[in-house]
């Protein structure tokens, strides 16, 4: 997968601060400083992608989609600190 266009990365950022105003949660960093954030996550999965990839036994590595592999991904990341 490929890394986020600008346009992408925006819509992230706004619908995180959407969400996190709907919840009516705060956080210690500016707007620009939270759009740094997902900037710099977004090119480190990028670096690290075939890492990830790497870590998933076969054979659901091979019989996964790169769909399936994100989601559950953001399962464990969820999960693992306390989202979910």
């Amino acid at each position: 997968m490929a890394i986020l266009d600008n346009a992408a990365r925006v819509e992230v950022w706004a619908d995180l601060m959407r969400q996190l105003s709907n919840d009516g949660e705060t956080i210690g960093v500016t707007k620009p400083e939270l759009r740094a954030v997902i900037n710099d996550l977004d090119a480190f999965m990028d670096a690290h992608a075939s890492d990830i990839n790497a870590a998933i036994p076969q054979p659901a590595r091979g019989a996964l989609t790169v769909q399936q592999k994100a989601l559950i991904l953001s399962y464990v990341v969820l999960k693992r600190y306390k989202v979910i």
